[in-house]
């Protein structure tokens, strides 16, 4: 969720390329503020023992995958963000998310038949609690989330909505530690602040 918090950086740097919208300088050091908020939690120091002595060197604190999948997220959230602005204009928000989740469905048959997940996806149906678990989420989630999100962009600007959205690093803190006993350390909580401070200072 803290990756999520590059998709308004992501969002303004796609409208300065394509769109030729201006950035100021405060935007730059929001956009910069950002970067350094995430690169302080995912990135951490170790020393290297070399024949010439011991010497720091940068590395990931969590697997390069799952943090290059969750750029891939920001990316995905920031274009989806203004193809559903652009698109929807002042069509009904609940519908928009419809179409959204209509489309996603299409989406993961295609993934579906290509690699072969069908007889897994009739096999997690078999068990209730989680079905329960993933259905309660999704109302929260691709429902009310998505669609009170589409509203938002439909009735503020975009990096407004944005920024209101990139609270969620912060937000989850609590629920990570309360709900699934994680461990958050203070460079963690400090990180995900800058992050959303930098989004906030990029659209004030």
């Amino acid at each position: 969720m803290l990756l999520m918090a590059l998709a308004p950086p992501i969002t303004a740097f796609i409208g300065w390329i394509t769109l030729g919208e201006q950035l100021s300088n405060k935007s730059w050091f929001g956009m910069i503020l950002t970067i350094a908020g995430i690169a302080l939690v995912v990135l951490k120091r170790e020393d290297h023992h070399l024949t010439s002595g011991t010497v720091k060197k940068m590395k990931f604190s969590y697997p390069v995958w799952g943090i290059l999948l969750g750029l891939g997220g920001a990316i995905g959230q920031a274009g989806g963000l203004v193809l559903s602005k652009y698109a929807m204009k002042g069509y009904n928000a609940f519908a928009s998310a419809q179409i959204r989740v209509i489309a996603g469905i299409a989406g993961f048959m295609v993934l579906f038949t290509l690699f072969g997940y069908w007889k897994n996806a009739y096999r997690s149906l078999s068990n209730t609690k989680a079905m329960f678990q993933l259905s309660l989420g999704a109302f929260f989630g691709p429902f009310l989330g998505v669609s009170f999100s589409l509203l938002s962009v439909q009735l503020t600007s975009t990096g407004i909505a944005s920024t209101i959205m990139a609270l969620v690093p912060v937000l989850i803190i609590p629920a990570s530690v309360l709900l699934f006993r994680e461990k958050v350390n203070i460079k963690e909580i400090i990180g995900a602040m800058l992050a959303v401070g930098g989004v906030a200072l990029f659209f004030i």
